[in-house]
C-alpha cells in the first residue's frame, strides 16, 4: 500500500484539474489524481462537438479567477491542449481507467478503495459530472429508432430534421447549436420558456424570431413510434411530425448510489450538503466541479472550486 497521500481527487474534469494544479502550487506535497476514463476531461471529449466554442464566462456568467490556472475563451481542442499542458508541467500522481468503488474515513484517514488497490489519504475531494445519466421520457423509446435518440450532441449531423426536447438552458444551447446546420425544433411542455439564464432566453428569442428554431410550447409529447424509417412524434393535441433525430434534454440524475458510497450525505432531494467551502458533512470530504451545482456551471467556477478548497485545507493546517 502507498503512504498517505494528503490530497486524493475523484474525478479528471475542470474542477479536479485545478484542484491539482492549486495544490501543487499552494504546497500541498503528496496529490493523486484518480479518473475512470482513460484519460482527463471525459465529458469535453465525449458530448462537445469538434471546434465547439468553450467560453470561460459562460451562459453570461462573469467569473474572476481566483487561483493560478489561466483560462480564456477558446475551442474544445484548445481547451483539452491547454488541460494537457497543465498536468503534463506538474509531477503529479495519477491514475486512469480506474473506477473508485468506495470511500471510508478510518481516524482521521480516508481509504478510497478501487480495483487498482486502495489508497490513504488526509483529504479528498469528489469532482463528478453529471451527463452520464440523463434523465429518460417517461415513454417508451422503440428499439428500432435508439440510434437515432440522444440525450447530448453526441453523433449529431448536418442536414438533419431535428427534434430538441426540454426547456432548460441545455436544451436552449442544443437547439440553437444545431440550427447551425440542422432544421431544428424545440419543444417543451409548458408555454415559456422560464428556466434558461437571461442570455439564453434572449439567445433563443432571436433565433425563434428570424426562424432559425422553431418552437413548439404548451404541449407534451404522447409517444414516439418508428414509421418507415422516420421518428413519429405524436403530441398531446393530436398533432404529429417527422424528425431524423430527437434530443432530450430534460436534466440529469444525481448519482446518488456513488455519492453514498464516498460518505457523502444528501438531502432529501437527492443532492450532496456542502458549506460554503465545499466541505461535506465529513470533516476533509470536499466537492467540486458540476456535482456541487443544482443545474450545470461552468468550466471557470469549478476551477475556482479546487482554489477555494485547498486553500481551505491549508488553512486548517
Amino acid at each position: 500500500m502507498q503512504g498517505i497521500y494528503d490530497l486524493v481527487i475523484i474525478g479528471g474534469g475542470p474542477g479536479g484539474i485545478g484542484s491539482v494544479i492549486e495544490a501543487k502550487v499552494l504546497g500541498l506535497k503528496k496529490v493523486l489524481l484518480i479518473e475512470k476514463a482513460d484519460n482527463h476531461s471525459h465529458t469535453i471529449r465525449k458530448f462537445y462537438k469538434d471546434k465547439k466554442r468553450v467560453d470561460k464566462d459562460w451562459q453570461g456568467q462573469e467569473v474572476v479567477l481566483e487561483g493560478n490556472v489561466e483560462f480564456m475563451d477558446g475551442t474544445k481542442e484548445s481547451t483539452l491542449n491547454y488541460f494537457d499542458k497543465l498536468l503534463d508541467d506538474e509531477l503529479i500522481d495519477s491514475r486512469f481507467n480506474c473506477e473508485v468503488t468506495k470511500v471510508e474515513k478510518e481516524d482521521d484517514i480516508f481509504y478510497i478503495h478501487t480495483p487498482c488497490g486502495v489508497d490513504r489519504a488526509k483529504n479528498v475531494i469528489v469532482s463528478i459530472g453529471r451527463m452520464g445519466k440523463p434523465n429518460k421520457p417517461n415513454y417508451k423509446i422503440p428499439a428500432s429508432i435508439r440510434t437515432r435518440v440522444n440525450y447530448n450532441l453526441d453523433k449529431c449531423g448536418n442536414g438533419e430534421k431535428i427534434l430538441v426536447v426540454g426547456g432548460g438552458d441545455s436544451a436552449v444551447e442544443y437547439a440553437c447549436e444545431l440550427s447551425e446546420t440542422n432544421h431544428v425544433t424545440l419543444n417543451y411542455r409548458r408555454e415559456t420558456l422560464g428556466r434558461p439564464n437571461p442570455t439564453n432566453k434572449e439567445m433563443i428569442k432571436e433565433f425563434s424570431d428570424k426562424g432559425r428554431v422553431i418552437l413548439k410550447l404548451g404541449v407534451d409529447i404522447e409517444s414516439v413510434v418508428n414509421e418507415q424509417g422516420e421518428i413519429r412524434v405524436n403530441f398531446a393535441d393530436g398533432s404529429h411530425y417527422f424528425y431524423d433525430r430527437a434530443i432530450y434534454a430534460i436534466g440529469g440524475t444525481t448519482p446518488k448510489d456513488f455519492l453514498k458510497a464516498c460518505g457523502i450525505t444528501l438531502d432529501d432531494r437527492g443532492e450532496p450538503i456542502f458549506d460554503d467551502n465545499y466541505e461535506c458533512e465529513t470533516k476533509g470530504l470536499y466537492i467540486a466541479g458540476d456535482i456541487a451545482f443544482a443545474s450545470g456551471g461552468s468550466i471557470a467556477i469549478a476551477l475556482n472550486h479546487g482554489y477555494r478548497i485547498v486553500t481551505h485545507i491549508l488553512g486548517r493546517g
